[in-house]
């Protein structure tokens, strides 16, 4: 297997290498605490937005988390963001000054409702370069990404660079995309958190219809953020699915929402995890009055019936799953049929091969869906380590799918995000996977939020620029 060459350069960081960084007063401000403050003035978005500039100045050249830095064109966006909020303007604005890295060089593409709810894009986060097959590496402006927690170790990918960024203090959020396990593998081994959305319900260009947008932020509440305000965008998206519930091979999604006036959120202020619609129209199935909390019942998996993964990994995720039943998150249940997939890898691999036989991947795909549409009819959560192993170094994950746990609900189209769990022996995040029904993301961030209390946000205390 190919490698990405380490051209970083020497530089004098004065960081040690074995050691995360450490944190400017801004860079540990969520996304909420910015927006806020830019909102009443008591911070102005340029100075909130110079302040992740420098931070992306002094760190990136060993983080190598960005690809492109847009340093003058994002000044000039918080400008133009301070001055509609001395307008008047700031209720239209949610996330008013939030420094944000998209993924890719491409990234802006989707996210626009972001803009438009007052983010300001500083740059393009790293992605996998050449020589990277299995997707778990970036490479950045200047070298390959690292993990902020151990430099020699991968951050996971491939929205490798977004994580980095942002387990690293260099902004609060940044946009990813999961086709495999792209969003939720970097969160975990970067310990912050990371979503994917139910397949077809927000905007996608890929053929297959297994990559999905994503975002991961230190906390949940700025996923939630995020969510209030893509969901508020594409309302009017359909999932694509067929009506059996599989995702369609096309990737074909329907016509596209709109923001409210001035680029709103809404009239309604809908932009929290609790006003979201399933893929029927239907509240989502968590919906309750505000305040009000049901625990949900759920489901244990460590291996999803077909994988091995690392015993001290499912140890760690399993703990922090005994942990929220035993504060009140969540209900552990047992299901009435053991879960047993079907090793999705062949189908997930014919799917992204031209030419290839589709019919292996239907079976798979129609017998997984059966067994998860059994198991979400009796429980609300399936619980699962998000990785099967703690991230491995830059030489590669050997023959190993980092993917086994993750990619499953590519295929199957279900919501699934990572929160952190706790750190592996060798001091790196460990991730729990929590995955909910088709359309269900604010039942994810409810009971994500409730964890966090319980076993987070620690890596805002252990990880900073």
């Amino acid at each position: 297997m190919t490698t990405t060459p380490d051209d970083s350069p020497e530089v004098d960081s004065g960081l040690d290498p074995g050691r995360p960084v450490a944190p400017a007063p801004l860079g540990a401000l969520s996304a909420e605490q910015i927006a806020s403050a830019v909102r009443s003035r008591t911070l102005s978005a340029v100075d909130v937005v110079a302040a992740a500039l420098e931070r992306i100045r002094r760190a990136d050249p060993v983080l190598c988390a960005f690809i492109e830095v847009w340093g003058e064109e994002a000044l000039e966006r918080a400008g133009e963001i301070d001055a509609r909020v001395g307008a008047g303007e700031g209720a239209l604005l949610p996330l008013a000054g939030v420094p944000i890295g998209v993924k890719g060089r491409h990234g802006l593409r989707t996210a626009g409702p972001l803009l438009a709810a007052g983010c300001v894009a500083v740059g393009a986060t790293s992605v996998p370069g050449p020589g990277t097959p299995w997707q778990t590496w970036g490479l950045g402006r200047y070298g390959r990404t690292v993990n902020p927690w151990r430099h020699d170790r991968t951050p996971g990918g491939s929205s490798a660079g977004s994580a980095a960024a942002v387990a690293a203090g260099l902004v609060p959020l940044a946009t990813g995309s999961d086709g495999a396990g792209s969003v939720r593998i970097p969160a975990a081994w970067c310990g912050v958190v990371g979503l994917k959305v139910t397949n077809g319900r927000l905007p996608s260009t890929d053929r297959t219809g297994l990559m999905t947008p994503g975002v991961l932020a230190r906390c949940v509440g700025d996923v939630a953020a995020y969510w209030g305000a893509m969901s508020a965008a594409h309302r009017g998206t359909a999932l694509g699915n067929g009506a059996d519930g599989t995702i369609g091979l096309d990737g074909t999604v329907g016509s596209v929402g709109s923001m409210g006036p001035g680029g709103s959120i809404g009239s309604d202020g809908d932009v929290g995890p609790y006003g979201t619609y399933d893929h029927h129209g239907r509240p989502d199935n968590d919906a309750g009055p505000p305040g009000a909390y049901d625990p949900p019942t759920a489901v244990w998996s460590p291996d999803l019936g077909f994988d091995s993964p690392d015993p001290a990994i499912v140890a760690i995720a399993h703990s922090a799953a005994v942990q929220l039943a035993e504060s009140g998150a969540l209900r552990l249940t047992r299901p009435v049929t053991p879960l047993h997939l079907d090793d999705p890898a062949p189908a997930w691999l014919a799917l992204r091969t031209p030419g290839a036989d589709p019919a292996p991947a239907r079976r798979i795909r129609a017998a997984n869906d059966s067994r998860l549409d059994a198991l979400f009819a009796d429980a609300e959560l399936l619980l699962t380590p998000t990785a099967p192993t703690s991230p491995h170094g830059h030489e590669g994950p050997g023959e190993r799918y980092s993917t086994a746990l993750t990619w499953a609900f590519n295929l199957s189209g279900h919501p699934a995000i990572s929160i952190p769990a706790g750190l592996d022996p060798d001091g790196c995040p460990v991730g729990l996977q929590l995955v909910a029904a088709r359309g269900a993301e604010s039942l994810l961030l409810r009971v994500a939020g409730v964890a966090e209390r319980h076993i987070g946000p620690w890596t805002t205390k252990c990880v900073r620029i």
